[in-house]
């Protein structure tokens, strides 16, 4: 991935991010305030070897290291904490106060660390002065000279002190670590959902899938997605202007062309083809085109009905001769938009739209329109729109944001090529608002329109 791939996907999941951190924080934060307090008090026990007859300096100094081993487990041992348990009159065994006590040698020393943990601090710095004064005895009763024995000494060269911090939990460390393991957790979730996630979610996602160009965004719009025309809409709305953009685009199209005929369709079904076909029409229509909108859905027609129009007769009836095209072309709105309705559906519609029938009516529509636009299937349940394709001069395909996949999204474009259909460009449809201000301009430079 490149620097600005993963700029996108830190922008499209921030929220996740942002929510990881929340949620690692506030349950660091839980963390530190449902833990006791634990206190920390240490203290340092010289060890001391007093018989220089015995031993002389050096091996002293060996003897005494090798009783600060052994005295790190008898530190710990029920005959020093007994008596510490008496003493301060404490609730805990032995074996329990000892599963609060740390005990180390300094390596190459005679020094003991001793390092108790408890919930009062007081009570932390009583026993850690309290094991002094009963290790001291055990050991005594140990060593006691006789003839010819060292006499061993322990004594406390740093006095245990009452803490005034607890030692754990440490608010700033744990919170630390919580904002760490979110940004660690939410960044695992936006690249598994990168990975994972092969929805069409922008407009860098479908430059990833084709290099076509991409004509015109239309914006997510509940009642465009129940059928709302641009000639409701408020003059100069998002809506209007990305059907004025996209009709204005498609002017630069198959240049040089005496006629121009469109197929509208999609990978899949719900992706909005019928609104941008229906829409398109109506605003080429209001440019001042002469426009007829051919609905070549002939398993699911939704043209006619969208403009409030009757259906039951239409292009099935002229490809079967029963009726004659001029009798059944509809108009529509004050500028009289053209209308062809898909008619009887019937059962055989890829035959139809593959018939040499079809092939004529084509041509001859060429020659009387300005500007055909056909609202076909989605390509990939069936093949009417690839059939209906090679007789037209290209496709716009319609891209739904949010709904189709990027393999859905690749299938489609290959199942055009492999029977060389043209393919104009794509439309990106169900928008978030934001997007279309971006959107616009990229679309007019990449089939050389100057903005307006």
């Amino acid at each position: 991935m490149e620097l600005q791939q993963y700029v996108r996907v830190l922008k499209r999941g921030w929220l996740t991010l942002v929510l990881a951190v929340v949620v690692t924080v506030g349950a660091a934060a839980a963390l530190v305030a449902l833990l006791p307090a634990t206190y920390e008090a240490e203290t340092r026990i010289y060890v001391a070897v007093e018989d220089a007859e015995a031993y002389d300096l050096s091996q002293r100094s060996i003897y005494s290291q090798e009783l600060v081993r052994s005295f790190v487990e008898l530190a710990r041992s029920s005959a020093v904490l007994g008596p510490v348990v008496e003493d301060l009159e404490l609730e805990d065994t032995p074996r329990e106060l000892a599963e609060q006590i740390t005990v180390a040698a300094q390596t190459g020393t005679v020094i003991l660390e001793v390092t108790v943990a408890d919930e009062d601090p007081q009570r932390a710095a009583a026993i850690a002065t309290s094991m002094t004064a009963a290790l001291d005895d055990v050991v005594q009763g140990l060593t006691t000279s006789t003839e010819g024995d060292g006499n061993v000494t322990l004594t406390a060269v740093e006095e245990p002190f009452v803490p005034d911090a607890p030692s754990f939990p440490q608010p700033i460390s744990i919170l630390g670590l919580g904002l760490l393991a979110g940004l660690a957790i939410g960044i695992v979730i936006l690249a598994l959902r990168e990975v994972l996630d092969t929805k069409v979610r922008s407009e860098q996602d479908i430059t990833e899938v084709t290099d076509q160009a991409v004509l015109g965004g239309v914006q997510f719009d509940r009642e465009l997605q129940k059928g709302r025309l641009i000639a409701q809409a408020d003059v100069g709305s998002p809506l209007t202007e990305s059907f004025s953009t996209l009709g204005t685009n498609l002017q630069f199209l198959a240049v040089g062309q005496s006629a121009r005929s469109f197929v509208v369709t999609s990978s899949i079904e719900a992706e909005g083809k019928s609104s941008v076909a229906v829409n398109l029409a109506i605003s080429l229509r209001a440019a001042g085109h002469r426009v007829l909108l051919v609905d070549a859905d002939l398993r699911r027609p939704m043209a006619a009905q969208m403009l409030g129009l009757e259906g039951a007769v239409g292009l099935t009836d002229v490809l079967s001769g029963r009726v004659e095209l001029p009798d059944v072309i509809q108009f529509w709105g004050p500028d009289n938009l053209e209308m062809l309705p898909a008619g009887t559906v019937p059962p055989n519609p890829i035959e139809l739209l593959g018939s040499e029938a079809m092939e004529e009516l084509v041509a001859a529509l060429q020659r009387e329109y300005e500007i055909i636009i056909f609202d076909a299937p989605p390509l990939l349940p069936v093949s009417d729109a690839r059939v209906l394709g090679a007789l037209c001069s290209g496709v716009l395909l319609v891209v739904a944001v949010g709904r189709v996949h990027k393999p859905q999204l690749q299938k489609a474009i290959e199942a055009m090529r492999i029977v060389d259909v043209t393919l104009f460009g794509v439309v990106p449809t169900m928008l978030p608002p934001k997007a279309v201000d971006g959107y616009s301009t990229p679309y007019r430079q990449q089939v050389g329109v100057v903005p307006r």
